[in-house]
Parts: structure tokens; C-alpha cells; sequence
């Protein structure tokens, strides 16, 4: 592939401002998935999420940032860490919220919880529990895409641990050989489960992953998201134009555990109050307006009462929508073609 179809890794530092409008979005929609996310967390403790439930706490710019760059007609597909995701396709609070909690208000009634919920009119195809699976199965819309002619792109998200999984190798052997339109975003938050990246793979730059296939790959700054968008829009020219695909590997970080079951032993409170300190993205944003004068106190905390007001009727929600019929075990399992 020749050079000057690559995006070179810190090319673009991503610090051109965007409209005063834009940049409030991106706090607002950041700061949702993080206020949705401590709830839900609290409802988990008290016992009123089961199952597994992975918070996407700390990582919030990355998908904040890269959906900015959607168009209508795209397909977003991503991991079991997926809140996050579905808020930013714009799927509502009080469905997914409801679906946390196995109700049937939830976007699948009730009988995907945490980790497989699905949003068709979203563009949202998951939510997948099983490592790595999101890569196939985002690979597939991203043939379907090419076949029907209809313009849109994949993005597709996985972590790191998943980066090592066969499954995601034979994906990107038939997305470069048929040029497929999709994005592989790797979300790196430095620890797949307990085993950090340098534990677990063998070659950490993980943007590189795809060189053997022909795929040009990025590294960016996940914890910033203007820089998030501004390597996503080149991206996002890149696969749009018919060249192929090409990965994303975002640096970012979780501050919670694995899962809400995860005491996160493997890593010192000092690492974690240092990134919070120092690469916090929601501080990092609010920071750059304000530095700038370009929005004052008095509209930052207008808009953290709008969202904790979403947050908290999402949860009054998910309490008070009732349980789903036990019928609904029969139904949205086969389809007549």
C-alpha cells in the first residue's frame, strides 16, 4: 500500500477547535456514558443488575469520538463492554437501562442484559459475550455494506486481549482481499482482564496488527477526544473512498475492574489515580474549554444536572417496568426468510 495512503501515528495531534457547539456534545454525550455508568454500578451492588456487567468507565472518549464521524447508515459492532456504545449510537437510557436490569422495557425485552443487546434501527448489532466475536461478525456487515452498495462503513470495536485471538486474523485477511469499508478499533485499556498487554502479547504496538494483510493501522490517544476525532475523520475518508480497512489502536484506560466482580489486584491505586489526575477525558475536554473561555462553569454544571436527571429517570425506569412474560423465552427466535 503506498505510503501516502497512511495515516502516520501522532501526524495529526487533533488540537484544531471545533465548534463551541461540537465540543459541548462531546462532554455531554462523555459525561452521560460516565454518570450511566456509575449507576448502573450502584444497581449492581444492589443487586438489581445480575450477571456480568463491564463497566466503560474512563474510556468514554473513544467511542464519543470516533461516533462523531458516523454517518447515517453505518453499523457499529463492539464487545461485552457495550454501554457506553449503545448511548453514543443513540440508543435511549431508560432501554438500556432497563435491559441492565432484565426488563421488559429493555432494548431485547429483558433477555440480553448486560451483554447482548441490539438495536437494528440504531445501526447497533452488539454487544457480544464471547471474546473477539465482534470481529467476524463486524467483517460480515461490512460485506453486506459492499454488496448492497449502500455507502456505509463498520466500526468495529474489540480490546486488547481480543487482538490476539485467530478469529480476528482471518477477518482481516478477507477484509483486505475484498477491500471491505470498516474501521478495527482497538480499544487498549492496558489490561485484558488481569494480564496486562505487555504480559499477554508478544508485540504491543497493536495499530501494527494488520501490516501482514496490507492494513494500515493508527496509534491515537484515546483519553482525548478531539484527538479521537480528528485520526477518525482521515480514517473515515480512507475506508469511505473504497481502500479497505484499516486499524485503530486507541490508548485508553478503565479505571474499574474486568467486570463488576474484579477487584482489580493487579494494578497499584496510584497507577489509577494517576491517569485520573492526569488523562481524565471528561477533565481533559472541560479543561481545554475553559482554558479558552469558550463555555463557564454555570453551563458545564447545567448540563451535569440535565444528564444525572436522564441517569436517574433511566433507573426509576428499569425499577418499574415489569419483568418479561415467561412466553417471551419463545419469541425473536426464528425468522421466516
Amino acid at each position: 500500500m503506498p505510503n501516502d495512503d497512511k495515516i502516520e501515528a501522532g501526524k495529526n495531534p487533533g488540537r484544531e477547535v471545533p465548534s463551541v457547539e461540537q465540543l459541548l456534545h462531546d462532554y455531554r454525550e462523555m459525561l452521560l456514558i460516565r454518570r450511566f455508568e456509575e449507576k448502573a454500578g450502584q444497581l449492581y451492588g444492589m443487586g438489581l443488575i445480575a450477571g456480568f456487567c463491564h463497566l466503560y468507565i474512563g474510556q468514554e472518549a473513544v467511542v464519543i469520538g470516533m461516533q462523531s464521524t458516523a454517518k447515517q447508515g453505518d453499523s457499529i459492532i463492539t464487545t461485552y463492554r457495550d454501554h457506553g456504545h449503545m448511548l453514543a449510537s443513540g440508543m435511549e437510557a431508560n432501554g438500556v437501562m432497563a435491559e441492565l436490569t432484565g426488563r421488559i422495557g429493555g432494548y431485547s425485552k429483558g433477555k440480553g442484559g448486560s451483554m447482548h443487546m441490539f438495536s437494528r434501527e440504531k445501526g447497533f448489532y452488539g454487544g457480544h459475550g464471547i471474546v473477539g466475536a465482534s470481529v467476524p461478525l463486524g467483517t460480515g456487515l461490512a460485506f453486506a455494506h459492499k454488496y448492497r452498495e449502500d455507502g456505509g462503513i463498520c466500526y468495529c470495536y474489540f480490546g486488547d486481549g481480543a487482538a490476539n485471538q485467530g478469529q480476528v486474523y482471518e477477518s482481516f485477511n478477507m477484509a483486505s482481499l475484498w477491500k471491505l469499508p470498516i474501521i478495527y478499533i482497538i480499544e487498549n485499556n492496558k489490561y485484558g482482564m488481569g494480564t496486562s498487554v505487555e504480559r499477554a502479547s508478544a508485540t504491543v504496538n497493536l495499530y501494527r496488527r494488520g501490516e501482514a494483510f496490507g492494513i494500515p493501522g493508527v496509534q491515537v490517544n484515546g483519553m482525548d477526544v478531539l484527538q479521537v476525532r480528528a485520526a477518525g475523520a482521515e480514517v473515515v475518508d480512507y475506508v469511505r473512498g473504497g481502500k479497505g480497512p484499516y486499524v485503530m489502536e486507541m490508548n485508553t484506560y478503565r479505571y474499574r475492574g474486568h467486570s463488576m466482580s474484579d477487584p482489580a489486584k493487579y494494578r497499584t491505586k496510584e497507577e489509577v489515580a494517576k491517569m485520573r489526575k492526569e488523562s481524565d477525558p471528561l477533565d481533559t475536554l472541560r479543561a481545554f474549554m475553559l482554558e479558552r473561555q469558550l463555555v463557564d462553569e454555570a453551563k458545564l454544571k447545567e448540563i451535569d444536572r440535565e444528564v444525572r436527571a436522564i441517569v436517574n429517570e433511566s433507573a426509576e425506569f428499569a425499577q418499574t417496568s415489569p419483568e418479561p412474560d415467561p412466553s417471551e423465552l419463545y419469541t425473536d427466535i426464528l425468522i421466516d426468510a
